[in-house]
């Protein structure tokens, strides 16, 4: 099977793509190399004959009906998107593009080169999104595929006008869409701007490490490699028009994932004084959700997929490969935005 893959260079889109070509997949990565990408995270498979990068941008209309005319893929793996959530509150209109837009454009192109290649049974549009689509829980409950869309900030309300899109491209066009929503993805290769690799690399530098309000808000993690396989189960065996929900049946409020990360360093990288010292309360992002949990009993039931990796062992795991890896990490740390407090308006 030939496999696109949008925003192949990013976290999760690299991770969806390693395992893919280690699979026997072909894989075409479609990237618009922006501040959050890095190549380099495909430098296990760069040089496999079965992988292939393509320099663009989904915006642009053009250079997509290029990639597919040329690539012809059997399947599509929509993952480029913007994603920080700091980064909508303080310049909103690139998710507009980037999120809706481009992923009209993306939408429209598949449609065009399924009709053309006569619309073969085992294509599939697999758009990745998440679960802050869903807005915010209390103490109790969780999100399944039937939970209302209620999205809080400019980024998750992009994601969820990204999913209406690919619905509706499935409904008025015969499109064969499958929607993921995961939750909080972890691991190796994270960008150095969200929470995980922010408290890793703040600690082995002796920096503060910073904690939104009081900590209390709660998150399901799931580990990037798990997410990797289930993408790849959905789109070898999801049914086209249905929807999964991807958790890692992880919930941890960030102060206890952050005091996690610290007392894992502590073991492999002592400094001499406990690294939860550099914990450093902060001023709250506008508009935090408070909680996000799923329910993912649906795709347990209909696939057969279900997370593998603990919390406690996708933390170890993380904090030894940033602590291997310096020689990826280290130049991201000078690209705009990191290290500096955004989405503080």
């Amino acid at each position: 099977m030939k496999l696109l893959v949008t925003g192949g260079a990013g976290f999760i889109g690299s991770a969806g793509g390693r395992m893919a070509v280690g699979r026997g997949y072909q894989g075409v990565n479609v990237d618009a190399l922006t501040y959050a990408a890095c190549l380099d995270s495909l430098a296990g498979v760069a040089a496999d004959p079965r992988y292939r990068f393509e320099h663009v941008d989904i915006r642009d209309r053009a250079a997509l009906d290029r990639v597919f005319a040329e690539h012809r893929p059997d399947a599509v793996l929509h993952l480029a998107a913007e994603s920080h959530v700091d980064r909508s509150i303080d310049a909103p209109a690139i998710f507009v593009e980037t999120n809706v837009l481009g992923t009209c454009n993306l939408l429209d192109a598949a449609r065009k080169h399924y009709i053309d290649s006569n619309r073969p049974d085992r294509f599939r549009f697999v758009h990745v999104s998440t679960d802050e689509v869903f807005g915010t829980l209390g103490e109790i409950g969780a999100f399944d595929e039937n939970t209302a869309y209620d999205p809080r900030s400019p980024y998750s309300a992009s994601k969820a006008a990204s999913d209406h899109f690919a619905r509706a491209w499935a409904e008025t066009y015969g499109l064969p869409v499958i929607i993921t929503n995961c939750s909080n993805n972890y691991g190796p290769y994270q960008f150095p701007e969200k929470l995980v690799p922010v408290a890793i690399l703040n600690a082995l530098q002796g920096r503060p490490i910073p904690v939104y309000g009081a900590g209390q808000n709660v998150r399901d993690w799931l580990y990037v490699d798990d997410h990797a396989a289930a993408l790849l189960k959905v789109l070898g065996s999801g049914r086209k028009g249905d929807t999964y929900l991807i958790g890692g049946n992880s919930e941890a409020r960030n102060i206890d994932l952050v005091r996690m990360i610290c007392r894992a360093l502590d073991v492999v990288r002592p400094s001499g004084r406990p690294y939860e010292n550099l914990i450093e309360f902060v001023s709250d992002r506008p508009g935090h959700d408070f909680r996000y949990a799923i329910d993912a009993t649906h795709i347990r039931q209909a696939l057969g997929w279900g997370p593998t990796v603990s919390l406690a062992e996708g933390v170890a795991r993380t904090v030894d490969w940033y602590l291997t890896n310096e020689a990826w990490w280290r130049p991201l740390l000078s690209r705009r935005g990191v290290g500096q407090r955004l989405g503080a308006a």
